[in-house]
């Protein structure tokens, strides 16, 4: 394994940005109505877990670092809920959420672990 030189590197980033296409093909399906709610903040969260990859990384400070990890945690969090939410709305099938939470599931634990590594 090569040494990582930019946040463009860790494997982390590459599954948040999964994460985010993820979140942007299935939001797509969403009732019109829900552009600026529901699809909005389900995107917001889901930018911010890269971001916060990314801006943490860039800090160059590992107390930085793990702050920015924790926020991204949170997004994590947050995203998982709104999922939740659209579930139990129904803008989605079942199979969709399912797909989601295991991407979300697995970046928390990649997430987890960089924090531990720290």
């Amino acid at each position: 394994m090569g040494r990582i030189k930019s946040f463009k590197d860790l494997e982390l980033w590459k599954k948040g940005i999964e994460l985010v296409r993820e979140v942007y093909k299935l939001t797509e399906k969403f009732p019109a109505h829900e552009l600026y709610g529901l699809v909005s903040q389900m995107r917001r969260s889901a930018v911010s877990i890269p971001s916060n990859v990314a801006e943490g990384f860039r800090r160059r400070h590992s107390k930085e670092f793990k702050q920015f990890l924790n926020m991204t945690m949170g997004s994590l969090a947050e995203l998982e809920t709104q999922l939740i939410i659209a579930n139990d709305l129904s803008y989605l099938k079942k199979e969709d959420q399912e797909c989601v939470s295991e991407l979300i599931d697995h970046v928390s634990r990649m997430a987890a672990n960089l924090l531990k590594k720290l």
